[in-house]
């Protein structure tokens, strides 16, 4: 599963730029769709095992071995990495196929598909691992590759300077990764998942509380939380399929993975679990205001993933691991159907965004407007699309944890079909904005067959878990015994859950509602569109203004004053003592033999006389 990814790379880097169009994009689609049909094998295999024998532990080869640090290339197949596995090489292969047609007229098509492949190959690295630092080999793969990837378009300038933002901001939540890996080696003397897991009773508390948040660092800059979201926005500067392959679907989960692999430690320290949930139920807030004063219609959605990315972490930091899971499976459907949705919008309208400039499109793009309608009905969470389902299950968690996080959630919820509906109503109802219609067409089949898949899952992916009774929550029964006892026990009985549900399909048809009365005929309400809320709360100009640029003319200073007078000087001074003690020292050196003769005597006399005194005293 890793390594045919990693074949497709290969091959596409050394003749992809050779091949015909599309067949470099049919060969780097082909390796991934090989993947995922060996994911789906391998979960046919672990499902015909007992359940406490679902895990394939093994080494491939050694990797480091330094003192006492021995590190191994390994894979540690269990119900949660294969879970993983077979979503993220499914919906990635279903973005590989439709980036075939998006990018038909890119002058770099090759390479983007190069890009792709090593992509997916490091993000099954991740997930697939057997050990902290492996897993952090694909970790910051993924980051690399976001990279190259945000930045493609470099001759934009925004595309470069967002793929440099990324890469930065990923840097610093890295950094706790890195530090929790080295405590949990300098505690356990070693950093793989089951000897770690196995040694956390000799770890104490403080120190558990210590690794848990460097984790969640980690994972708040590579799943875009609170305060670290800033870059995913900008990230909308790459293509459109990076956007939904990316930023949607796989890599911005990559820390609710995480953080679902620590579960053991998490359960140890309440009190991160508990900073977790809150994070993430404000971020989910934070994200979900800013989406509703947006124009551009990728930038919608990318505040709408960090807000769902918010309510994994909820599910994360109450305990309900199968839920944040679940509903990290189901956003990867009906998001990265939203991004591949826009892109087809896009393409139709020859690259315009402003949904401002859009409106009436239903008729002109109609397999495209149905099925990111269909989208939009999943992430409301209306009832019976995937989203009401897996969002259900958060919301319920967040309940019997606290009512404060369930209220917030619940307001998210409302904001998330409110913010939906009004980009649906810009881009496919009310009046044309825009010039030449007749030049407006649908995607073709390569771009909208994807769609339709994703239409059929986004609809259909909450059969996965369904609360009707225990032989339905099928997803629940796979991933039970991977958290074991850290997976916190549901005490909500049947009749307060079925009101929890009903409340919300309530919330879904609150923000619907909303939005249908507000922006069906109208494309322009300023009083409800704050510019505070359409530059994401002021956030990233604070960053610009108080830390890269107050940053920035502190290293003017350090070059004007630091660097010149004192570095500088005190180099040049030492300098100039050396030039002056070589000065009257060269003097020394006449050339005259009777000179030399002289000193020598004088020194002869010297050591002479400290002998003679010597033998006196």
């Amino acid at each position: 599963m890793m390594l045919l990814p990693l074949a497709g790379f290969l091959v596409n880097m050394a003749f992809g730029s050779r091949l015909k169009r599309p067949l470099a994009g049919v060969i780097a689609s082909l390796f991934v769709v090989a993947s995922f049909g060996l994911a789906i094998v391998t979960w046919l295999e672990l499902m015909s095992k007992p359940a406490s024998q679902r895990v394939f532990d093994f080494i491939l080869f050694d990797w480091i071995s330094s003192g006492s640090l021995h590190l191994n290339v390994g894979a540690y197949i269990d119900p949660l990495s294969v879970t993983m596995i077979l979503f993220v090489t499914g919906v990635s292969a279903v973005i590989h196929i439709y980036s075939i047609g998006y990018m038909a007229h890119d002058e770099r098509f090759s390479q983007f598909f190069v890009y792709l492949n090593l992509f997916v190959f490091a993000m099954s690295v991740l997930v697939l691992s057997d050990n902290f630092a492996f897993t952090f080999l694909g970790w910051e793969g993924v980051g690399a590759t976001s990279y190259w990837l945000i930045a493609f378009w470099f001759e934009r300038p925004t595309a470069a300077a967002a793929g440099k933002k990324a890469f930065i901001v990923n840097r610093m939540g890295d950094f706790g990764y890195l530090i929790a890996m080295f405590l949990l080696f300098g505690y356990v003397g070693s950093l793989s998942y089951a000897k770690v897991f196995g040694s956390l009773g000799s770890i104490g508390h403080g120190t558990l509380t210590a690794i848990a948040l460097l984790f969640f660092l980690g994972a708040v800059g590579k799943s875009a939380q609170l305060p670290l979201f800033v870059w995913l926005v900008d990230a909308m500067e790459g293509p459109t399929p990076v956007s939904a392959l990316i930023h949607a679907a796989t890599m911005v989960t990559a820390g609710v993975y995480l953080m679902a692999r620590i579960s053991p430690i998490l359960h140890l320290t309440a009190g991160v679990a508990t900073f977790i949930a809150f994070v993430g139920v404000i971020t989910a807030f934070v994200a979900a205001m800013a989406a509703t004063s947006q124009t551009d219609i990728k930038k919608v959605l990318a505040y709408s993933t960090v807000s769902q990315l918010g309510y994994m972490f909820l599910g994360i930091g109450t305990g309900q691991y199968v839920a944040a899971i679940f509903l990290m499976v189901t956003h990867a459907f009906y998001k990265a159907l939203l991004f591949l949705g826009a892109g087809s919008v896009i393409h139709g309208l020859h690259e315009e965004q402003n949904i401002k400039k859009m409106g009436a499109l239903r008729k002109l793009m109609p397999i495209t407007s149905v099925t990111f309608i269909v989208a939009w009905l999943s992430i409301a969470g209306f009832p019976p699309f995937s989203g009401f389902w897996s969002k259900g299950d958060v919301l319920a968690g967040a309940y019997q944890k606290s009512v404060l996080l369930w209220l917030i959630g619940a307001l998210t919820a409302i904001l998330t079909a409110y913010y939906m509906g009004r980009e649906v109503y810009l881009v496919f109802f009310g009046k044309r904005r825009f010039e030449g219609s007749n030049h407006v067409h649908e995607s073709p089949k390569v771009m909208t067959i994807p769609l339709l898949v994703l239409a059929v899952f986004s609809i259909f992916g909450g059969a996965l878990n369904l609360p009707i009774s225990d032989k339905f929550r099928f997803l629940e029964n796979w991933l039970t015994p991977v958290f074991g006892s850290a997976l916190a026990p549901s005490t909500i009985s049947s009749s307060l859950r079925f009101a929890l549900g009903t409340a919300d399909g309530i919330f879904a048809l609150i923000g619907i509602g909303l939005a249908t009365s507000l922006w069906i005929r109208s494309s322009s309400r300023p009083a409800i569109e704050p510019s505070f809320l359409a530059s994401g709360w002021g956030i990233d100009r604070f960053y610009d203004r108080f830390i890269a640029r107050s940053s920035t003319r502190l290293s003017e200073e350090f070059t004007d004053v630091i660097e010149v007078k004192v570095i500088d000087g005190a180099t040049m001074s030492l300098a100039g003592l050396v030039g002056l003690v070589g000065k009257y020292a060269r003097k020394v050196q006449s050339g005259y033999i009777r000179n030399y003769a002289l000193y020598i005597s004088v020194g002869a006399l010297l050591i002479l006389g400290y002998f003679v005194t010597r033998a006196g005293a």
